[in-house]
């Protein structure tokens, strides 16, 4: 399967390009155009308890699924929100841990599950108590809220980051949740509240924007009643 990451940064589209036979699962509602060749279709994938543990990670019940079933074809998946998109190969050896909403397309070699989080990295993580598991082979395309940015942390090395910008990281990689300064009352009155601290070795891609700040942005100017 080819593929080719159009207009990256802000309103990223991602264009595949199906041989006869090849398949693409993306989330519900991704398609903007296809070849009148391709089938799409809507599954479950991993049956009912699979897809009511995506709906509790934040992503939906249903997948769509574009099939070339009678010859190649073109198929142009976009996200729901103003951001990038991200490629990353999956070669069968670790997982990779997602934030609701971050999963665009996988390829047929990819699986997209949920895990729990133990009860203080749920209440303190801003992700709730699910995130996304992906595992398996193939190609999996991560969007965003802003541009993705690969932190690269080395062996032994610590990285501090804002778990608002936090779009994916290897399930092999060691994080804490703590306080963004040593006191409470400064790390309220900064602004960061609680942030992740990495250990590496690993790469942690992060996003440039985080949604929370924009929608607390957003309602200073809806009017109250």
């Amino acid at each position: 399967m080819k593929y080719d990451l159009l207009y990256q940064g802000a309103f990223a589209m991602l264009k595949v390009e199906l041989q006869a036979g090849e398949s693409v699962k993306a989330e519900s509602g991704a398609m903007v155009s296809m070849s009148p060749n391709i089938d799409v279709t809507g599954t479950a994938d991993g049956g009912v308890m699979a897809g009511l543990g995506r709906m509790l990670s934040g992503e939906k019940f249903f997948f769509q699924e574009l099939s070339a079933n009678r010859g190649g074809g073109e198929v142009l998946l976009a996200p729901s929100s103003i951001g990038d998109i991200q490629a990353v190969e999956l070669d069968g050896s670790y997982r990779l841990m997602v934030q609701k909403d971050g999963f665009l397309a996988g390829t047929s070699g990819i699986q997209v599950n949920t895990k729990m989080q133990n009860l203080s990295r749920g209440l303190l993580s801003g992700e709730g108590f699910f995130i996304i598991e992906i595992s398996g082979k193939g190609t999996v395309f991560l969007s965003s809220y802003g541009s993705i940015h690969a932190v690269n942390i080395e062996q032994g090395e610590e990285r501090i980051i804002d778990n608002g910008h936090l779009v994916a990281w290897p399930d092999y990689m060691h994080y804490s949740i703590e306080k963004a300064s040593k006191g409470w009352f400064s790390s309220i009155t900064s602004g960061e509240g609680l942030v992740c601290r990495f250990r590496g070795e690993g790469v942690v891609l992060i996003q440039t924007r985080n949604p929370s700040g924009f929608g607390s942005w957003i309602r200073k100017f809806i009017p109250s009643r």
